[in-house]
């Protein structure tokens, strides 16, 4: 099943030699600004909240929490776990733009779940480098998402602590459970 309006159908689907997904995007942006009209916005959110999700190609945060364009700030990475460079995000959003909620959403069968930190040993022994980074992998949703919540609510850098809510999607329902950070 495609979801994706700007993918061609019928014959406009084959591609052509050369054409990459990357051209189907701009090709899709050019139909888009076509019809793109300024709405006028400046960079700070609506509604002064900023989502923490998952990168996951399930989840449409948008259409999932009726949000609009404008409404918030959206930072995505593997999980939606908080790192520091979520913190980094989070900091200019609260302190440069406005926002003074947070929520964090992780979801159900996440690939985080299944990966260990030995994917950094791994990928040290191909490509000869081993990542600064971690990888932040878990096995309790749960209590990655309290984990975050705390991340955000104990940084010095984030003022605005005291509306910050963890979730977890499910893919299969669509539907937000709130997760307890004291349990």
């Amino acid at each position: 099943m495609t979801t994706s309006a700007s993918v061609p159908t019928g014959s406009e689907s084959a591609i052509t030699a050369g054409d990459t997904v990357t051209d189907r995007l701009v090709e899709a942006n050019a139909r888009y600004a076509d019809s793109f009209a300024d709405p006028g916005m400046d960079a700070r959110p609506v509604l002064h909240v900023a989502v923490v999700a998952c990168m996951d190609a399930r989840l449409d945060l948008h259409a999932a929490l009726g949000l609009e364009l404008g409404d918030c700030h959206t930072i995505r990475n593997a999980g939606g776990v908080v790192t520091d460079d979520v913190i980094r995000s989070l900091t200019i959003s609260q302190r440069k733009l406005g926002t003074r909620s947070v929520v964090l959403i992780h979801h159900t069968g996440c690939g985080l779940e299944s990966l260990t930190e030995d994917f950094r040993n791994e990928l040290e022994v191909e490509v000869g480098q081993r990542p600064a980074w971690a990888v932040e992998s878990f096995r309790d949703v749960d209590q990655d998402v309290r984990q975050s919540m705390q991340r955000v609510r104990t940084s010095p850098f984030v003022p605005h602590t005291d509306d910050v809510r963890g979730f977890v999607f499910d893919v299969k329902t669509g539907l937000l459970r709130e997760v307890d950070p004291a349990s």
